[in-house]
């Protein structure tokens, strides 16, 4: 079986990540390339920063034998073209699914989603007709720590869900980004719908749909009212304790930080400063061995190997669950604009 032809579109932050992984990959070759930014069709990512990771992105891209676009519509009707792999501001998402699907490509595009809960149903509805897989960037599902949490929790080992806090909390990252888009929340969502979107996502994949939810947000650095610091309570309506905050308004010298606590019956589970652990009730203490990877590696992987073997990636996600669970952000949204009030949330 040859190789799985990528065409990328986008070399930021997650674009020059996806870049180098599928790199990595044996079955997998980049074949094409879009980007309005010129440096950046030169290989050029010098002036790309990110939250978390440590690559030099100082060392231009090679890329040889890789055809490049300005247009990311000429890259979706390339006939040599795969998969194409969205990675570009929010407000794009929607269109270039779209036309990808609507090629008859198969299509891996970034979280969120989208920007519009009528753009989700207009990509769910074409999902659903498309001969392509499509997958979204929602890597905390498959994130290692994340997903032996998910697992053992299904299978029952840890008992009965008692609490659970989430945090994703980032230094700002304003001025460090293609035209400053993130800190415009008309386009980004703000951190919210851009970053905090992981935690809500995994919230619904651990423990389903909440009945409701009650935010609080700040606006701190961006324009057009984008929520800079989130937290949020999901309200399933059988005691339990579930919240999950986000944030990127602190100083760009604070480090960057996802961590969970999740207490069960039997066990808390925790990925903080002291490592991955789970803390049973009759005193033992685990060190649970995972893979050490990452979740952006683990979803690109799998969604190539599916394509490859024809097989759809409905594993971690389907479309229906990430439709379901940015339902939930705009919920949360809407909570915030009408001053943290209780918001049910809409059934996909």
């Amino acid at each position: 079986m040859g190789k799985t032809r990528i065409g990328l579109i986008g070399l930021g932050f997650m674009g020059s990540t996806h870049f180098r992984i599928y790199r990595e990959m044996e079955n997998a070759e980049i074949v094409a390339l879009a980007d309005v930014d010129p440096v950046k069709r030169r290989g050029d990512i010098s002036s790309v920063i990110g939250n978390i990771g440590n690559a030099d992105n100082s060392v231009p891209l090679d890329l040889t034998g890789v055809h490049v676009y300005e247009s990311a519509y000429d890259l979706i009707n390339d006939p040599d073209v795969d998969v194409v792999d969205i990675c570009v501001p929010t407000e794009n998402h929607a269109p270039y699914i779209l036309a990808a699907l609507a090629a008859g490509k198969h299509v891996h595009s970034e979280k969120p989603l989208c920007r519009t809960p009528e753009e989700a149903a207009a990509i769910r509805a074409a999902v659903a007709q498309a001969p392509g897989f499509f997958s979204v960037g929602l890597c905390v599902r498959y994130w290692p720590e994340y997903d032996y949490l998910h697992d053992e929790f299904k299978k029952g080992s840890f008992g009965k869900l008692l609490s659970a806090t989430f945090r994703r909390l980032s230094p700002s990252i304003d001025g460090n980004n293609w035209e400053n888009w993130f800190m415009d929340g008309k386009r980004s969502g703000g951190a919210l719908l851009d970053m905090h979107t992981h935690d809500t996502d995994f919230i619904c994949y651990l423990l389903g749909v909440p009945k409701a939810v009650t935010s609080i947000g700040r606006t701190i650095l961006s324009s057009n009212q984008g929520i800079d610091h989130v937290i949020t309570f999901y309200h399933y309506g059988d005691g339990t304790v579930v919240e999950a905050e986000g944030c990127w308004g602190a100083p760009k010298t604070t480090p960057f930080e996802m961590t969970f606590q999740v207490i069960c019956e039997k066990a808390t589970i925790r990925l903080m400063a002291e490592g991955f652990k789970v803390y049973w009730t009759d005193g033992r203490v685990e060190s649970p061995e995972v893979e050490a990877t990452t979740g952006w590696h683990r979803e690109l992987k799998y969604f190539v190997e599916c394509v490859q073997k024809g097989v759809k990636p409905d594993h971690y996600q389907t479309i229906d669950s990430v439709y379901q669970s940015f339902l939930i952000t705009q919920a949360e949204q809407q909570s915030i604009d009408n001053g943290s009030v209780r918001t049910e949330v809409k059934q996909a």
